[in-house]
């Protein structure tokens, strides 16, 4: 059977029948409203961005 099941992952899981799921793809959250930042490689550069929108979500 193929299936695509939206909701939250922990309670969607919960109800699924043991050995019946060959692939689960989950899709982090996005417009967290909040900035990243890493320290990258071995010179330790800096990496960031911000994840929102200028004009909100409603342009």
């Amino acid at each position: 059977m193929n299936e695509l099941i939206l909701g939250d992952n922990l309670e969607v899981l919960r109800q699924l029948p043991a050995d019946s799921v060959d692939l689960i793809y989950l899709d982090p959250p996005f417009f967290s409203n909040r900035t990243y930042e890493v320290i990258w490689g071995d010179a330790g550069e800096r990496r960031s961005f911000e994840d929102r929108w200028s004009g909100g979500i409603m342009q």
